[in-house]
């Protein structure tokens, strides 16, 4: 990663690498049940972890949880029940974003983009900051893969699948290690040197920009 470490654009700026679990109602966009986000900072030669939020959300109520969702995620109608709105949940992640710039770092990022769209009046930074897709990430770095899942690319970097796969935390930590191999290998190979050429290989633009006046009280 030492090219881009050279870039002081990318040296000040902070990864937040996010992740959403959702339930799929038929015939409307996904309702998120759970946000994790991971905060890196660019230190010395790699990503230091400086922060995480990891929250479960109440759907509305005529949207249920069904036996697959359980199955998949291990999230149930009970442990859903007391959680907040994600209008509450994703207002408090928001009101931690008071040192930019960030960039936001998803795999398959326009999900994340349009749940984050969505909810953009609650999360007005979130909603205004770029992102970065690892997956087109990949695509680049590792040309003729077989899968540019999650899970291909956890095997094709020997990377162990986390327990609790499909929650989002152990999403995002998984993610944030091929985040960082990625980076390493682009680098090596000489595809990237800055955060701009990341952004023209794999940048997401936001949905929304925040109002004038966004209000925050706590440091990420």
């Amino acid at each position: 990663m030492g090219t881009l470490m050279n870039d002081p654009r990318f040296a000040v700026t902070t990864f937040l690498v996010i992740d959403f679990e959702g339930l799929t109602p038929t015939g409307r966009p996904a309702e998120p049940i759970e946000v994790a986000a991971l905060a890196l900072r660019p230190v010395g030669d790699g990503l230091v972890q400086v922060g995480r939020f990891e929250e479960l959300m109440r759907p509305p109520a005529d949207v249920p949880v069904t036996a697959r969702d359980v199955q998949l995620k291990g999230i149930t109608q009970q442990m859903l029940s007391t959680a907040h709105p994600a209008a509450d949940v994703l207002a408090r992640l928001d009101a931690r974003l008071t040192a930019p710039p960030y960039r936001l770092v998803a795999h398959h990022a326009s999900t994340e983009a349009g749940i984050i769209g969505r909810q953009a009046e609650h999360c007005p930074v979130l909603a205004a900051t770029s992102l970065l897709d690892t997956l087109r990430l990949a695509k680049v770095v590792v040309p003729g893969l077989g899968s540019y899942g999650l899970d291909g690319l956890l095997g094709y970097y020997g990377i162990p699948k986390p327990a609790g796969r499909h929650r989002a935390m152990p999403d995002i930590e998984v993610t944030a290690r091929v985040l960082a191999r990625l980076l390493d290998d682009g680098c090596a190979d000489g595809r990237w040197r800055t955060l701009l050429e990341l952004d023209a290989v794999a940048g997401l633009q936001p949905n929304r920009r925040p109002g004038p006046d966004v209000k925050q009280d706590a440091l990420f």
